[in-house]
């Protein structure tokens, strides 16, 4: 007998769209602007608006506001949709290598087969994704602010999974305290390595300002609960990266300045009061007294076309670049407690600065010679983070040292006078550095090919990987507050000493120039006596005259003659001229006035002959 059942219907595919244009049509339709308004003058012959209705009490609409509204709304709608992160990533490599550690119930993912499928998740799945990836079954970890407390995540000792974490942070949010419980999870004791942390942001530069935002938060959380700034953030941004800092504040100052003389490239000051709304220009045609604050001026960048805003901040961080690298270079940036990591240290010497005489608590003064192990950028590196090749990357070698460089561009500074200064950034294997063009220019390096240039790079790689860096350096540890007002006002630096063997010294350096003034303003008379090598370093590195212990009173400076830095010596006397040249001084005439130097290479045998005579 013939069975006539029907057969069965296909399976139902799913073709889910799990976007937000829903949520932003429907933002565009309750809130983009399509009524008239009717502009009156008030009492004071100021000009005002009002929205317009009709003699019905109808509002009046304008129809090209209408049609534009029209027009926006279904370019949106024929946009591809674009998946959330966590969809992306799902989606990219796959349920078998991401474990998801998140609050949601369901979730929509893809099969081999291509089709959508609708996957419940019950509250154990948080549980065995966690132990999946700490077993190393998965390598990729996703995790919200569900899965972001009471869990571990890092490279336990205990785990099977131990590799080094590198932990992306994506959509930080605006509590600090929740970002931190986030970057806890990766990073906690008894672990085989610690994380690589990388904030991720686009190219478009407005977005600076909600990583500004939650780098000022951390700051401020990390000082109110630990008294330390950068335990909150974790060394985790540059200063550069606060832009409600005062450096950023100046910077802004400054830019408005330049806005209002014409001076930037980006915009002008008439379009930026139209396209902002933000008034600069008072009605006697000067500039307001009352400048917008830099969060206002902030959330109005974000409003301006991603071009424009991106010109915009290229020339304000320049300001705020060049801000900083001043007070880096004169010792005055305030980065809080840094951690000195080191092989060992020696105390070489420990005086005894002052004794409380409720407490009994000491300040010491400790000469400490630290030996650090110096950590290279090998060749394979640099490739994976520059690359060697390409027309704006350049090989080069110093001629007089022998030593390699990468020159890459870097962003231009932008000087108070609107000039802009372009730069260039030298990445070398133990630092990286930045010169101007003119300094460039002026300098010894020069362009090399890839052969040499890899030899010269292996060859500083290989001598440092062989060796330790050892230097000394004056801290000031105990109780400090009582000598505080002692200490340098031109150079704060809070370290902490932390060595190999578990060992930690924590204080406040003191420039090797200072440790007299220190003494002497304390009333002791233990003051170290200085090397010349030490005080020609101590010149050098300060800038500040220092006192030669010599017949006459000399005091040893560094001055700067025809754009090269020299050292100088004043105070001596003209019956004894012939005398210092002859120990190793040289003169020159400049502006009819005979000046006496030493020169840099041999200066600590010359000034040591003017020492013992």
């Amino acid at each position: 007998m013939e069975n006539q059942r029907k057969p069965a219907p296909p399976a139902a595919t799913l073709d889910i769209n799990c976007d937000c244009k829903e949520y932003v049509v429907d933002y565009l339709m309750k809130s983009f602007p399509v009524r008239l308004m009717a502009v009156f003058t008030d009492e004071n012959r100021n000009p005002r608006s009002e929205p317009m209705s009709d003699e019905h009490g109808t509002p009046v609409l304008c129809q090209a506001a209408l049609a534009a509204r029209e027009r926006m709304v279904e370019q949106l709608c024929a946009l591809p949709p674009i998946a959330t992160a966590l969809d992306a990533i799902i989606e990219r490599f796959g349920t078998d290598r991401v474990a998801e550690v998140t609050g949601r119930t369901k979730r929509l993912v893809v099969g081999s087969d291509g089709r959508q499928k609708l996957q419940s998740r019950t509250p154990r799945a948080n549980l065995a994704e966690t132990q999946a990836f700490m077993d190393g079954d998965k390598r990729i970890l996703v995790f919200s602010d569900a899965g972001g407390t009471g869990r571990s995540y890092h490279a336990d000792l205990a785990a099977k999974n131990q590799a080094r974490r590198v932990h992306f942070l994506l959509e930080p949010g605006w509590r600090a305290d929740a970002a931190i419980q986030g970057l806890g999870r990766t990073n906690r004791t008894n672990q085989a390595s610690a994380p690589l942390f990388r904030p991720v942001t686009t190219d478009v530069r407005g977005e600076r300002r909600f990583i500004s935002t939650i780098a000022r938060r951390l700051d401020s959380l990390g000082a109110l609960t630990r008294g330390q700034r950068q335990t909150g953030g974790q060394n985790l941004f540059d200063p550069a990266d606060n832009l409600e800092s005062i450096y950023a504040k100046e910077a802004l100052n400054r830019w408005f300045g330049l806005l209002f003389l014409g001076k930037l490239e980006a915009v002008g000051l008439a379009r930026f009061q139209e396209l902002t709304g933000l008034r600069i220009e008072s009605a006697d045609g000067g500039m307001v007294d009352d400048l917008p604050t830099i969060q206002r001026w902030l959330n109005r960048i974000l409003a301006l076309p991603i071009g424009l805003q991106n010109a915009i901040f290229d020339e304000f961080l320049g300001l705020v670049e060049a801000r900083i690298d001043a007070a880096r270079a004169a010792g005055t940036l305030d980065l809080g407690l840094e951690t000195i990591a080191v092989e060992s240290f020696e105390i070489l010497s420990d005086t005894l600065l002052r004794t409380d005489s409720v407490s009994g608590a000491t300040t010491h003064l400790l000469e400490l010679e630290i030996a650090r192990a110096l950590k290279p950028l090998t060749l394979d590196r640099l490739g994976k983070l520059q690359g060697t090749s390409g027309s704006r990357r350049r090989l080069m070698r110093n001629t007089r040292s022998g030593r390699a460089a990468l020159l890459v561009p870097a962003r231009s500074l932008l000087s108070d006078d609107g000039t802009r200064i372009t730069r260039h950034e030298l990445v070398r294997p133990l630092k990286r550095g930045y010169l101007s063009a003119d300094q460039l220019a002026e300098s010894s390096w020069e362009p090399v090919d890839e052969p040499a240039f890899r030899g010269a790079w292996q060859t500083e790689v290989d001598e440092a990987l062989s060796s330790l860096k050892r230097e000394r350096l004056h801290l000031a540890t105990g109780l400090l507050l009582p000598v505080w007002d002692k200490l340098p006002t031109d150079y704060v630096r809070v370290s902490r000493i932390s060595a190999r063997d578990g060992r930690s010294l924590l204080g406040r350096e003191v420039p090797l120039h200072a440790v007299g003034e220190i003494c002497n303003a304390l009333g002791l008379d233990a003051a170290p006596e200085m090397t010349p090598d030490s005080l020609i370093a101590a010149v050098l590195a300060s800038g500040r005259a220092m006192p030669v212990k010599a017949r006459e009173t000399l005091m040893l400076k560094r001055s700067l003659v025809n754009g090269a830095q020299r050292l100088e010596l004043t105070g001596w006397s003209a019956s004894r001229l012939d005398w210092y040249k002859a120990q190793g001084c040289f003169t020159d005439i400049i502006r009819f006035h005979t000046r006496l130097f030493v020169p840099l290479e041999g200066a600590a045998e010359v000034v040591a002959s003017v020492e013992r005579h």
